[in-house]
């Protein structure tokens, strides 16, 4: 699934090309995650202003106050391009503008694209109002969030995949940012000290950094809207490396299922 660095490198492959354009057509596939929720041909017209990210939501701020909110879903991807192909059994929504074409490609059809008159609507409300505070934004604050983790008595591998207090840190890189800060991902939120809760903060926000600057995560598929792939998982410390030895103290690393997900951790560097 695209986490918060696929999603941010996404927006920041097509955010400037789109900009300022002009919409020509919306072409809907089959049926999505959610319907559009609005007559496609209100948009015709309008102009792009501006991409923004909430979470794993790409906002498409448009014109007369509308807001195109994108998901990726389990599988999906985006594509901009002057000239895209006729549209494939997988592609679902396009939208075609003056400087080029948008279109979201989603064989799982997990992904959606929704309209809504701005983040206060009903449906904005909906799917951005209980998101969790931004892990690369000023908003991440220290206080905040060891506030937060006190009040949760889940295992913090499970808090931090919930979304609720923070958003975007999917399985691997919870994964990571644990073992950055040396906290077993078994181990309750409400247990976890100040000092460790800046710990596992602070690598969040250097994980997920990090992730973007090398282009996300390709496991599978996964390719920005420019069709560049991410190299993150080729520097990962214990994702994904069951049994080989842990990078710092040599242990293998051991694997185990927290709520359907694998979970990568270091026996000895994690307490």
């Amino acid at each position: 699934m695209p986490e918060l660095p696929e999603v941010e490198v996404t927006r920041l492959s097509f955010a400037h090309h789109i900009s300022g354009a002009r919409i020509l057509a919306v072409r809907l596939g089959k049926p999505l995650r959610w319907p559009l929720g609005e007559d496609p041909s209100i948009l015709e017209g309008l102009r792009v202003i501006a991409v923004r990210r909430r979470g794993k939501y790409l906002l498409l701020d448009v014109s007369d106050g509308w807001l195109l909110l994108i998901h990726l879903g389990m599988s999906g991807r985006l594509v901009f391009a002057v000239d895209v192909p006729p549209p494939g059994p997988h592609d679902h929504f396009d939208l075609v503008t003056t400087l080029g074409t948008l279109r979201l490609h989603d064989p799982r059809r997990f992904g959606a694209a929704v309209l809504a008159r701005g983040e206060e609507s009903t449906m904005g409300v909906k799917l951005l109002g209980r998101l969790g505070m931004e892990p690369l934004g000023e908003g991440f604050g220290a206080n905040d969030f060891q506030t937060a983790l006190k009040r949760r008595h889940s295992p913090i591998k499970q808090v931090l995949l919930a979304g609720d207090v923070v958003v975007g840190v999917g399985n691997i890189y919870a994964s990571e940012a644990l073992f950055r800060a040396g906290i077993r991902p078994t181990t309750r939120a409400s247990r976890i000290s100040p000092a460790r809760a800046e710990r596992l903060r602070l690598s969040i926000r250097e994980v997920l950094a990090r992730a973007v600057a090398s282009g996300g995560s390709t496991l599978r598929d996964f390719s920005s809207a420019d069709g560049a792939a991410g190299h993150f998982q080729r520097e990962a410390m214990v994702y994904g490396r069951t049994g080989e030895p842990c990078r710092h103290c040599g242990t293998p690393v051991r694997m185990l299922r927290q709520g359907q997900r694998s979970t990568f951790y270091c026996a000895v560097c994690q307490t």
